[in-house]
Order: structure tokens, then sequence, then C-alpha cells
């Protein structure tokens, strides 16, 4: 979110001197990198390890941590839970944190599906254009993976269930994806450091990037923002730096708790914290019912686990799941294909109620020093019903394919399992109580400062957030680059 509103601020305010700050260290030696494309193999590795699973929580291992590292100056670069942060986030135990330069937009699936319907949180004629423009940014395209041949089967068949209820552009489809292709072919992420290459190459003398320095408050003077006090990690030394305006861009968990420790409090901070509901089926494929052979299986491309990443968009109360399905061809040791596995996830919306929220501690503090958060998180009674309907609409979907067995091959992974939480500092037309800042993520009351992010989308997301958060970023840069203008471009004439 931060690399998008620093290119749209680069392109839309040339001479704009962007500093940005950010507490992770890089894994790896080049700051914003993703580790599905970084060039150390013990790197490459373990992420493409992790990320078969195709469940974001996993990235951080198959085991939810709780036990809290002694010092964070000792913790290196990653993905972690909350928990291990200190955390109390038993309400929603695979919530997990990125503690990397970066942030999760070097660990991401660079999965893009677009929002419409529920999602859609401005009701204005920039939708389109703010949409676009992040897909612009991000590089999104479709097909990236697949359809193989068997792939296009797969969507005949989730098309025959789904694709009544939806128009034409919403049908089962290739899932849109952040990527680019490589000189040799392989696929390639969108990260921090592709959406703005500074990031990485210090290539625009206007730009600094600061790794390893916690932001541990904001400096707000007579109702205006004016800089920041910064900590360094390594060896606890503080500066304070001043800055025009300030975005924070630092994930739907520590934006809020940032703004609580520096004494930004409206009263729905934290508030109407949100993420959809997940779950997780697989269904070897039948060959003999879709008259296959294992020679006809097909093989994922270099460097991918999946041979293909499918997409069921949701349409309303009539398919109010977004579906991502994942296929994957197993081979022996010498390569040979001995089976196919059709990956059913669907998301569920739930409710935004702001029951739902983070509470910051006055006396207690995490980890890195900042004050310490408690989770509160529950399904409501349509939450639930929706959950146990699409238990059943995942299993008659994996179903389709092959047997499965529910005990083993059908779940409702723990909240937090997405890692797509929204909703802690969101926007709203009016500062009434149920926002922390206006369509165009100013701070209510605050002149200067604004946030951006999945954090700052209001509704209830379905499909993956990233994209929706995107979009965030693309308002809160074009307001900042105003803002920066001269008085008479500020006001719209020539």
């Amino acid at each position: 979110m931060g690399a998008t509103a620093a290119r749209l601020l680069r392109e839309q305010a040339p001479s704009a001197r962007i500093a940005m700050v950010d507490a992770g260290a890089p894994i790896g030696t080049t700051p914003g990198v993703h580790l599905h494309d970084i060039a150390d193999p013990a790197i490459w590795g373990q992420y493409n390890t992790r990320v078969r699973s195709g469940i974001q929580g996993m990235y951080t291992g198959a085991e939810v941590v709780r036990e809290v590292p002694d010092a964070i100056d000792a913790v290196a670069p990653g993905m972690f839970h909350t928990l291990a942060f200190g955390e109390e986030a038993e309400a929603m135990p695979a919530t997990a944190i990125a503690w990397n330069a970066g942030g999760m937009g070097v660990h991401w699936t660079a999965a893009t599906p677009w929002p419409a319907g529920s999602e859609v949180f401005a009701d204005d004629e920039e939708w389109d254009e703010d949409l676009a423009a992040a897909q612009r940014v991000f590089g999104v395209r479709a097909p990236s993976i697949g359809p193989t041949a068997l792939g296009i089967r797969v969507l005949e068949v989730l098309d025959a269930r789904f694709g009544a209820a939806a128009p034409d552009d919403r049908r089962p489809q290739a899932m849109p994806m952040a990527v680019r292709r490589g000189a040799d072919g392989t696929l390639l992420r969108t990260s921090p450091s592709t959406i703005f290459p500074p990031i990485a190459d210090g290539s625009d003398d206007a730009f600094a990037l600061a790794t390893g320095a916690l932001v541990t408050s904001l400096i707000v003077e007579e109702g205006r923002v004016s800089g920041a006090r910064v900590r360094d990690i390594r060896d606890g030394a503080e500066t304070e730096g001043r800055a025009d305006t300030v975005l924070v861009c630092a994930d739907a968990l520590r934006t809020p708790q940032l703004l609580y420790a520096s004494g930004i409090r409206p009263e729905s901070l934290g508030r109407y914290l949100n993420e959809h509901a997940f779950i997780a089926s697989r269904a070897l494929l039948d060959l003999g019912r879709f008259r296959l052979t294992l020679d006809d299986l097909p093989t994922a491309q270099p460097g991918e686990f999946c041979t293909d990443s499918l997409w069921i968009p949701h349409n309303g109360p009539r398919q109010p799941f977004h579906g991502q399905v994942m296929n994957v061809t197993y081979v022996d040791d010498d390569g040979h294909a001995i089976a196919h596995s059709v990956g059913v996830s669907l998301y569920t919306p739930v409710e935004s109620r702001p029951e739902n929220r983070v509470i910051f501690s006055d006396t207690e503090h995490d980890l890195a020093g900042m004050p310490r958060m408690r989770i509160e998180f529950a399904y409501s009674d349509a939450d639930r019903a929706l959950i146990d309907r699409a238990l059943v609409v995942a299993q008659e979907t994996a179903e389709a394919f092959g047997a499965i067995d529910p005990a083993t091959e059908l779940a409702h992974l723990a909240p937090g399992s997405s890692l797509h939480l929204t909703g802690t500092v969101r926007s709203g037309a009016e500062d009434d109580g149920t926002s922390v800042c206006d369509p165009d993520g100013r701070v209510w009351g605050i002149e200067g400062l604004y946030l951006a992010g999945t954090g700052v989308v209001p509704t209830a997301v379905v499909a993956n957030a990233t994209l929706t958060g995107a979009i965030t970023a693309v308002r809160a840069a074009r307001a900042i680059a105003q803002r920066l203008a001269p008085d008479h471009l500020r006001k719209g004439t020539p």
C-alpha cells in the first residue's frame, strides 16, 4: 500500500520529497523483493514450501506459535503470529503480521480479484478509475496460471454450478493475478520493489527508505501532524522526522495501534474488525469420471506449484461466496504424474460490527514496545448460518470432481487464516463516530494525516482484500498530491 501511494504520488507530484519508514529489515539483500522471486535458494525454498498449502495463515508455519521471543532486536525478518508478538489474540489465533521490509507485500499470493457488489465502498464516478489505477500499478493480468486443458474442464463444471447467478464478467474464470513473465518464462510476483523500484535500487534522489526503524508515535501539534518519532530497532536510538504530510500504511492491526500510541483515539478506532470466514476443501480428481489417464494430467509452469489458479466470483445473495480453486498435479521422484487434486476454498462475508475490535492497553506493551493489543472477534448468528451453507457448497463442489472425506478434506479454518483483515480504521462519508477517516483517507480532525490499506476498507470484503485495499492508497495519493499542489492546481483551474 505504501509503495502504491509512493508511485502514484511521484507520478502526480513529481517534485515531492518522500520518506518511507519500515520497522522490519529486508529478507535477503534487497528491500521489498517478493520471496517467490528471491535469488537465495534457501529463502525461496522455505517460501514455496509453505505457500503450497494455499492457506495464507500457514505461510508462518503449520502451527500457531504462542511463544514470545525475549527481545525484538533478536527477531529475524519474516511473518509471525500476532500471539508471538505478545498480543492477546486467541479470538483470531491464525492472524499474523509481517516484520520485514515490504510487509505482507513480499509474502502475498498475488491474487487480485476485483471488488464488486457489496464490497464497493464508494458510490461515485471515480470508483472505476481508481480500480483501474490499482490494477495498472499492480500489473494485474488474467489469465496467468492456467487455465490448462484440464483447467478449462474444471471451469466448465464450476460454471454449471455457479454461472447462472453471474453476469458474464463474473462467471467462473482464471484468477486475475499481479504477475509479469520474466525473461526465462517464469511468472514474477508484483511486490513493493516492482511497484516503486526506488525501494530496491535507490534510483530516486527525492526518495529515502529507512528499514529497521519503528515509528512509535506521530507528532501532532495544534490539530495537525508534523512528523513522527522513530526508534532504531538495532540500537534503540530515537529520532524525530518532520514532514508536511504523513501517510500511515501499517496494516489493519498496527495502523490503529500507532494512532492510539499517538493519542489519536476516535470512538471507532480499532472497531469493525473484519475478516471473511475461510472454508477449505480438496478432492482427488476421479480420472475415470473425466475419461482421463495419468498421461493427460498437466504439469505446473516453472516455479509454480499449481497447474491452475481459478476464480469463482461472488455475486450477491444467490452466490455470496468468493471461491479460489487451485489445482495440483502430484508427481513421483521421476516426475511422472500420480494424481491430480482440485482445491476449493470459499470465503464467506462476515457482518461488519463494532463489537469485533482491537483494544489497546495503556499499561502493557507488546514485543515491539507498542500498546498491547487485545482482539475481540466472534461470528454473528447470520455469519454462522452462512458458514454452514458454505461448508455444504464447498463439499458439494469438491465432490463434483472426486470423492472426499469431510473429516480430513473439509474445514472451517481458524479466524485470521486468510490474513485479510479490514475495517479497523475505516473510512466514511461523515465524522459521525463510525469512521476514522474520510473517503480519501484524511483522518478526521487531524490536518495532514492520511491512512491507506485494508484497515480503511469499510465494507465486508468477500474476496482477497489486497486489490480492494490498494484503492484506498490510490485515493490517498491523489488527495496528498492535490494538497501539495499549488493553489491554482488545487482549485482545479489551469
